[in-house]
């Protein structure tokens, strides 16, 4: 995949099918609005979406019920828009709704989030969800032959399962994305059930459909975090770095009100409010291509396609060309003899321009890049305005800035030498192991998503003439994931200070960090070593996972163990797998050679 189509994803958000736009007055969900081909009813849709997300554990029959109850609301209030409970908002009649299904708050166990209202409610509902779904049985999978005739025979129950089980496991996924992914779901199924290997047309088409997932996911996880964690202003930072990138000839006073459709979306998006996200994001959609001429030479196209390819269109496109009167540097900031004064002004409005005019001027750096750079100057600024010669004093700045983005790139470097020096393998190796020592508490699934992350991310960028960008890019988003969205969420002392101190430089942070000196390892290792007849019908991919939470485990349990240790119990363990399953009695093999190893990780 290009680095074109990866930055791509990092400003997705911003660019939505229009043909989702939903009012906010819940009356209006009775008219019929459709996304891509006319294929999904959104107000349904809609409905699944909330309920799969807010209450994960629900029962498809049980999503069911809901949207049978939302369905008699939308009646009555078409037939009588007068009533007073036609008159509230969408998300907030949708949650009165889940309350009132008989039993299910207790059997579920969010009575709690229903006897609050109004905005407690929502938050109580949004802190319920769960990042890691492996409480959940494993995702159902149909034979092709058998997924096409449920498809045929009952579209819209089929569609309506698949939307039910992709938002469950993914709770804090945009509700406009997984319309998206739904849409491409459907246009993926009409397409492979015409052709004679459905299996492998499936298994081919469906990749993209999940790494637009994955990605729309990763980054939506970690604006919203930075919203949750660290309020408005660092959001809109990130608004403005990511926009003036993409747009470089847009005048600063555009980029603003821009800011303004964009980041006032972010509260419903982040809470789960799928209707308000869907009606904010297309706002944003439709300002880009009004402006078009003052925002971006690039995407005149885009804005003349039909909805949503559009959108589609949009992500897809180039960085618009840096207008040629465009110098390295605005002097203003680090020349002029007026900047203290400029900045005690309003120093809101003051740093934002600073970060448009770097940000629009350096293509080449990433977004967290950008934001370290800002919060430097920020900082400079404090020190040399009381100071008895300020200009003396900010003058520097560039060298500053050199500076920081000098520790950024050595950073980097490193890893991409660990991809240089080491196969894929022995990669993911060191940022699994890497990653439990620094957080043993989180889920064993959690840690081995992690490792993986990491070496996609390396694989994917450290190939480009644009690696640094790439790298600085995606690994923080897998910082963001390891991060979470919840802000109440700890992890342990060192962990939740890059988590939580400052947002730019967390990366830094990171990689100081050593294996937590906090961590109590469980009293046993003993379940870790149980070994079954399933290890033999494992195919490869799902080999490697259980040797990748064979380590995570073993690491947590034995965290003190040195690289030689880990390695050579990792190659017991993938021995006794091999030798076992040759045996004519496996089950008689693994239980003689289990103990074996167990004995040996005790002897060290």
């Amino acid at each position: 995949m290009k680095q074109l189509k990866l930055t791509g994803f990092v400003i997705f958000l911003f660019f939505v099918p229009e043909s989702l736009t939903l009012p906010t007055q819940p009356q209006d969900l009775g008219k019929k609005f459709t996304c891509d081909h006319g294929v999904l009813c959104v107000d349904c849709c809609s409905t699944i979406i909330v309920f799969a997300q807010y209450v994960q554990e629900a029962s498809f029959e049980e999503v069911e019920m809901l949207v049978k109850a939302m369905t008699e609301y939308r009646d009555k209030c078409l037939v009588d828009m007068t009533l007073p409970v036609c008159s509230k908002l969408a998300n907030d009649v949708l949650l009165e709704n889940i309350c009132a299904l008989e039993g299910l708050p207790q059997k579920h166990n969010f009575s709690h989030c229903c006897s609050k209202v109004d905005l407690e409610r929502k938050l109580c509902f949004f802190h319920n969800k769960k990042a890691d779904a492996g409480f959940l049985p494993p995702l159902p999978t149909l034979d092709p032959e058998e997924k096409c005739q449920t498809y045929k025979s009952n579209r819209e129950s089929f569609l309506n399962n698949y939307i039910y089980e992709v938002s469950r496991r993914n709770p804090f996924v945009f509700a406009p994305t997984l319309l998206t992914v739904a849409a491409r779901f459907e246009e993926m199924t009409k397409t492979c059930c015409e052709e004679q290997d459905k299996a492998n047309c499936f298994r081919t088409k469906a990749e993209l459909v999940i790494q637009y997932l994955k990605a729309s996911s990763s980054f939506q996880k970690n604006v919203c975090g930075a919203l949750m964690k660290f309020g408005l202003q660092v959001l809109e930072s990130i608004n403005v770095a990511i926009l003036s990138q993409k747009f470089p000839k847009i005048e600063f006073k555009e980029l603003t009100s821009l800011l303004e459709d964009v980041s006032s979306k972010y509260n419903g998006c982040c809470e789960g409010d799928a209707v308000q996200c869907i009606r904010d994001r297309s706002k944003v959609m439709n300002h880009i291509c009004s402006k078009q001429d003052s925002i971006s030479s690039k995407i005149r196209e885009c804005c003349e396609k039909k909805m949503p390819e559009r959108g589609e269109c949009i992500i897809s496109s180039n960085k618009d060309d840096r207008p040629k009167d465009l110098g390295l540097r605005e002097a203003k900031f680090t020349e002029s003899e007026n900047v203290c004064e400029e900045r005690d002004a309003n120093q809101t409005i003051f740093m934002a321009e600073f970060l448009y005019e770097h940000a629009r001027r350096h293509p080449e750096l990433s977004t967290p890049e950008l934001l370290r750079i800002a919060g430097v100057y920020e900082e400079l600024l404090k020190e040399c305005c009381h100071t008895e010669n300020p200009p003396d004093c900010y003058r520097r700045a560039e060298y500053k800035f050199n500076e920081t983005t000098e520790k950024s790139l050595k950073i980097v470097q490193r890893e991409c030498e660990h991809f240089q020096n080491l196969g894929k393998d022995d990669l993911k190796y060191y940022y699994i192991v890497k990653l439990t020592k620094i957080a043993p508490q989180l889920s064993t699934e959690e840690l081995t998503f992690l490792g993986k992350e990491m070496v996609a991310a390396l694989t994917t960028c450290c190939t480009l003439s644009e690696e640094f960008a790439c790298v600085d890019n995606l690994v923080d988003l897998v910082l963001g994931e390891l991060c979470g969205i919840n802000e109440n969420r700890n992890i342990n002392p060192d962990v939740d200070h890059c988590c939580k101190t400052n947002f730019a430089f967390r990366r830094p942070c990171f990689e100081g960090l050593e294996a937590d000196k906090t961590y109590v390892p469980p009293s046993t290792s003993q379940d870790l070593f149980t070994f079954h007849t399933d290890l033999c019908q494992a195919h490869n991919e799902e080999l490697q996972r259980k040797k990748d939470r064979f380590l995570v485990n073993l690491v947590k349990r034995k965290p003190e163990f040195t690289e030689e240790e880990l390695r050579s119990l990792l190659a017991d363990f993938s021995n006794v797998v091999v030798t076992c399953c040759k045996a004519e009695g496996p089950e008689a093999c693994f239980n003689e050679e289990g103990p074996k190893v167990v004995a040996k990780s005790q002897a060290a």
